[in-house]
C-alpha cells in the first residue's frame, strides 16, 4: 500500500520555529520546577529535553508518510506493550503502569497516544471515502477499544479518558458524519451524569475503591482533608501563597508548602503547584499560555495540512496537549478530581517527554509539507 502517491515537497521556510520555541520554553520551566521539587531528577530531564529536541528536528525533515506505511505494526506494538504491562509490569502507588526492558523503565500508556494517532492517521487516510459510513466508524471504535481497555485495567483512568478524547478529535477531523456526532452527543448528555452518579454509589462496579474516594474527595474535600483531599488542599494553599510573582525559584522560605514536604509527587502530577508557589500568578499564567499556544499552533498546522493524515497528526497533538494540560492543571487547582496525569513538557518523566517531542517532530514535518492556504476541507460542514 502506498499511503501518499505524491512526491513530498519540503519547504524549509515552513519550519515552525515558533512551535519548537513554545515547547522548549515550557520544558525549561519544567526543568526548573523539577529542580525545586527533586534536584536529583533535573539533570535527567535536561538530557531528555536535549534528546527530544534532537528527535523532533530529525523527524521534521523526514516524510511522515514513510512511517505511516507501518501503521499496523504501530497498532500491534501498542497492544503488545500494554498487554505486557498487565503481565510483567512494575507496580507503584496502587497501579501497574511501567515496563522494564533491557534495564530501561518506561510507561507504555504514554507511548500509546502517539502510536494511536499515527495508526488512525494512516488507517483513515487509506479508507477516507468510507469515513462517513457507520460500519467503518464502528470498526474504528472496535480498534480503539483494546488499547483503552488495557490502559484502564492498569488502572489508569485519566489516560483512558485522554485516549478517548484524542480518538474523538481524530474521528471529527477525519470527517465523521455530523448526524452521527449529533446522535452521540444526544446519547452522552443523559448518560454521562448517570454514570457519574452510579460511580459514587457504595460498591459501584464502575470504578475501583481508590478512584471512587478521589471523586468523593473532590466533591466533599472537607470530609477527606487528611486523606484523599490532602494533596489538593495543600496544592491550593501553595498556589495561593505564591500570589503575583511567587516566592522565588527554589525558595527556602519557612512558609513554603513545598519545602515543608506537604506536597508529594510534586515533580510529576503536582508540578503546577511548584510553579504557582515559586513563580506566582505570572509563572502559572505563562505555563497556561504556552500550552494554549502549542495547541492552537498544532490546529493551525492541521488546517493547512495537505492531506487527512497530516490533519489528524497535527490535530491529535493539539488535542493531546490541550486536554491533558487542562486535566493536570484542573487537578492542581481543585477543578478536577485527582487523576494522576502529567503536565505535558513540564512533569518529570522521560516517557512522557520523549513521546510528546516525537509527536512534535511529526507535526513539524506536516508543517514542512503544508499547503499555502488553509484547507477548506478541515472546516467541512456536517
Amino acid at each position: 500500500m502506498r499511503i501518499d502517491p505524491q512526491k513530498p515537497r519540503f519547504r524549509i521556510w515552513n519550519f515552525d520555529f515558533l512551535l519548537l520555541l513554545l515547547c522548549g520554553g515550557l520544558t525549561v520551566i519544567g526543568i526548573l520546577s523539577i529542580y525545586s521539587a527533586d534536584e536529583s531528577l533535573a539533570m535527567r530531564q535536561l538530557y531528555g529535553f536535549l534528546l527530544g529536541i534532537g528527535l523532533a528536528i530529525f523527524l521534521a525533515f523526514l516524510d511522515y508518510h514513510i512511517f505511516l506505511r507501518f501503521y499496523w505494526l504501530f497498532y500491534i506494538l501498542n497492544i503488545v506493550l500494554l498487554f505486557l504491562v498487565l503481565r510483567i509490569g512494575y507496580s507503584s502507588h496502587n497501579a501497574q503502569r511501567w515496563l522494564i526492558i533491557a534495564g530501561v523503565r518506561f510507561q507504555p500508556a504514554e507511548t500509546a497516544k502517539i502510536l494511536l494517532i499515527l495508526f488512525f492517521a494512516a488507517f483513515i487516510m487509506k479508507y477516507e471515502s468510507r469515513i462517513r459510513s457507520i460500519p467503518f466508524d464502528l470498526l474504528c471504535l472496535i480498534l480503539v477499544l483494546p488499547p483503552i481497555a488495557l490502559v484502564f485495567r492498569q488502572p489508569d483512568l485519566s489516560t483512558s479518558i485522554m485516549l478517548v478524547l484524542i480518538f474523538a478529535v481524530i474521528m471529527f477531523v477525519g470527517g465523521i458524519s455530523g448526524k452521527l456526532i449529533a446522535a452521540i452527543v444526544a446519547i452522552m448528555l443523559p448518560t454521562v451524569p448517570l454514570l457519574f452518579y452510579y460511580a459514587i454509589q457504595p460498591d459501584s462496579p464502575l470504578v475501583r475503591g481508590f478512584q471512587q474516594r478521589r471523586i468523593l474527595a473532590w466533591l466533599h474535600p472537607e470530609d477527606y482533608a487528611m486523606t484523599e483531599a490532602y494533596q489538593t488542599l495543600n496544592s491550593l494553599m501553595a498556589i495561593g501563597s505564591g500570589q503575583l510573582n511567587g516566592k522565588g525559584f527554589d525558595t527556602n522560605e519557612i512558609s513554603s508548602v513545598l519545602s515543608g514536604g506537604f506536597i508529594s509527587e510534586s515533580q510529576t502530577d503536582f508540578i503546577f503547584t511548584v510553579i504557582g508557589e515559586e513563580f506566582g500568578f505570572v509563572g502559572a499564567s505563562a505555563v497556561i499560555l504556552l500550552i494554549f499556544g502549542i495547541a492552537v499552533d498544532a490546529f493551525v498546522i492541521a488546517a493547512r495540512a495537505k492531506d487527512v493524515a497530516g490533519r489528524i497528526i497535527a490535530s491529535g497533538l493539539g488535542a493531546w496537549i490541550g486536554f491533558q494540560g487542562f486535566l493536570n492543571i484542573g487537578v492542581a487547582t481543585g477543578v478536577m478530581p485527582n487523576t494522576g496525569i502529567p503536565l505535558p513538557f513540564v512533569s518529570s518523566g522521560l516517557t512522557s517527554l520523549l513521546s510528546t517531542y516525537l509527536a512534535v517532530g511529526f507535526v513539524l514535518n506536516v508543517r514542512m509539507q503544508e499547503e499555502s492556504t488553509i484547507s477548506a476541507s478541515y472546516f467541512r460542514e456536517f
